[in-house]
């Protein structure tokens, strides 16, 4: 039995950038058919029914000329394709293929195109390509971010071999562990044991191995929805990273204000009260309305399948624990907004009250200077 060779296949690498409180989809279409430049269109899912599958907002897809990246001394043709979510993220994605490698020069690709323009290295190459599509789309952009945040994702795709292999006889054959830890010395038996956790086969000629920052798929058929499962998944992560760190910086902000609100003594007290609960109350709307959106961006109902996949990539992304952390943090503003709410009307009732009573001793005194 031979050695296998990847007769098709491509490595992706994937950048995802917080650009934005919301993109108008359909404006961002409008101003990118206005540049003739290749058609745009809305991301589907094309090998799963709608109603088993589907994005709550179909995400907008766009693809931009090729780049040239040097890949351990040689250069080698990058496709670049964008991905526009209506929650304010933008996705891009580096394509280079891997065809006619062997399975250690497959995992070389990889490790190759990650040391070129992965997280370790400080490659300009991605704020190039997004400050291309921001320059392009600005109109479309409702209050542009500048956001340090940012996550990464590989991906190494394989659509055939050299001869067809199961994929119970694929992970005899290849080591799936070089591939997915990017390591050159051997891993103890349980690093493998954990790196090789998250497995999932729906026919007996495919195979998806996820892992915190890398996936591996092998689909004979072509298109593999599990790809935009992952990006789904990782735009969700980044979009909870960021309004985690957001609130992260509102709470002593706000612990601030309402101290120094609580200090004042003064017939305005009120109405400061008043003021303060109205901007906690506006923070906790809108996040909480773009949060529901991320929640919702992709909809399983019937696929058992990629809803496994998709429910492990959040379970490893850790966006449910983000996503909690960001609920704990609403749910503190929301009782601060609360209480500030009871205090603003007790203040007034105490207004009332001294009012009530200057009245009841002008009615008592004024008739004495009278007299």
């Amino acid at each position: 039995m031979g050695e296998l060779t990847v007769a098709s296949g491509y490595i992706l690498a994937y950048r995802f950038f917080e650009a934005a409180y919301e993109i108008d989809l359909s404006k961002a279409e409008q101003l990118w058919a206005e540049q003739q430049r290749p058609a745009s269109s809305r991301a589907r899912l094309t090998a799963t029914p709608p109603k088993a599958v589907a994005f709550g907002v179909s995400p907008l897809d766009l693809a931009l000329d090729p780049v040239t990246l040097e890949l351990d001394g040689r250069e080698r043709l990058a496709a670049v394709s964008v991905r526009l979510y209506d929650f304010g993220v933008i996705s891009i994605a580096l394509r280079i293929s891997a065809d006619g490698l062997s399975w250690p020069g497959f995992a070389d690709r990889a490790n190759a195109v990650d040391r070129q323009v992965g997280p370790a290295r400080n490659s300009d190459i991605w704020n190039q390509l997004l400050a291309r599509v921001k320059r392009d789309l600005n109109l479309a952009l409702t209050r542009e971010e500048e956001s340090v945040l940012e996550e990464d994702y590989l991906v190494a795709v394989v659509n055939a071999f050299s001869e067809p292999v199961t994929a119970t006889a694929l992970q005899q054959r290849v080591d799936l562990v070089a591939l997915l830890s990017g390591e050159r010395r051997p891993l103890s038996e349980a690093a493998r044991h954990d790196l090789l956790r998250q497995r999932f086969s729906y026919y007996t000629d495919d195979l998806v191995a996820l892992t915190w920052d890398r996936a591996f798929i092998y689909e004979p058929r072509g298109d593999s929805d599990v790809l935009g499962v992952l990006e789904v998944a990782n735009a969700q992560l980044l979009e909870m990273r960021y309004y985690d760190a957001l609130l992260d910086a509102e709470l002593p902000r706000m612990y601030d204000l309402v101290e120094a609100t609580r200090r004042t003594l003064s017939l305005f007290a009120a109405r400061r009260f008043a003021k303060l609960a109205r901007q906690l109350y506006t923070l906790v709307a809108e996040v909480t309305e773009l949060t529901e959106k991320v929640d919702n961006a992709l909809q399983v109902t019937e696929d058992v399948y990629l809803a496994r996949v998709y429910a492990a990539a959040l379970d490893l992304f850790r966006v449910h624990a983000v996503s909690a952390g960001v609920d704990r943090k609403l749910a503190i503003i929301r009782d601060t907004y609360a209480a500030l709410y009871d205090e603003a009307s007790g203040s007034r009732s105490e207004l009332l009250e001294i009012a009530i009573l200057v009245l009841i001793l002008l009615e008592v005194v004024l008739p004495l200077f009278h007299h």
